[in-house]
Formats: C-alpha cells, structure tokens, sequence
C-alpha cells in the first residue's frame, strides 16, 4: 500500500502558497513540495492530493492519503464532489482542481483519512514544514486559474 501525507499552506490566504507530500511505499520515501505567488490554502490542500497522486507510477495499487484538511477529507468522504460535478460546480470554488483529483481519483481510488493538524504527527508536521518552506521563499510558479478568477 502506498501511503501519501499532504498538507498545504497559504501565508495571507490569498497570499503566497506551497504543499508538500510525503510518498512512503515499501520502504521508500519520497517528498515532493512546490510553492506558488499568488493562491489559497485549500488550493494548495488540494492540489497536494493531485500532484501526490500523479507522482504514484504504477496505478492499481492501494493509496491511502492522510490529510489534516476537513475541506479535502470530507469532499471526497461525504462524497460531495459528485454532486458538485453533477451541479457543474456551481457556486464552488476551485472547479479546475476538482476536475483533476476526478479524474485521478478513477484511476488511484485513494481511501483518505483525516488527521489532526499541528499535533505532532511526524509526517504531517514534515508536510507542513515543506509546504511553508515552499511559500516562504520567493516562490515564482503561478497558479494561473486562480490568478486568472480574481
């Protein structure tokens, strides 16, 4: 089974953005972090999950991901994605990473569970660790759809 820890940071939410994943499958450990100029928290929540999942090379196989974001957890958990993307996202926000995790979430069917944030959880406490490192330090990347909806 691989298991996937995601966490995202915004400093101002708006403000500058990052995630960080830790990717841990037999034995081998993987992190991966990126930080962008301009976005929100729960994009960077989210989009974690997405770039952690498109990191898995070999599809098929059982993903767990531990989150400490309610706003991710309990969208795919309660299943309320489906019915935005039956209601065409109408009045939801980040409709454009939403479509993405759907479309990974056919191929990976990840199971989530949702862990307590800043509770001393090690691979949480690294994500977010990653994640702020990530906004912090100049980051240049743009995330163009939501730069683009302001």
């Amino acid at each position: 089974m691989i298991r996937m820890f995601t966490d995202g940071a915004a400093l101002g939410n708006p403000g500058p953005g990052g995630y960080g994943v830790i990717l841990e499958y037999q034995g081998h450990r993987k992190e991966l972090s990126k930080g962008f100029r301009l976005t929100t928290n729960n994009r960077m929540e989210l989009l974690a999950v997405i770039d952690g999942l498109k990191a898995i090379k070999k599809p098929g196989l059982p993903v767990t991901i531990y989150s400490d974001s309610k706003y991710v957890v309990e969208a795919v958990q309660q299943k309320w994605v489906w019915g935005w993307l039956k209601k065409n996202f109408k009045d939801k926000k980040n409709e454009d990473l939403w479509r993405i995790y759907l479309e990974l979430h056919e191929v990976h069917h990840p199971q989530f569970v949702w862990i307590k944030g800043h509770a001393g959880h090690p691979q949480n406490e690294r994500c977010d660790q990653l994640a702020v490192d990530a906004a912090n330090h100049t980051p240049d990347e743009v995330d163009e759809a939501y730069e683009n909806s302001r």
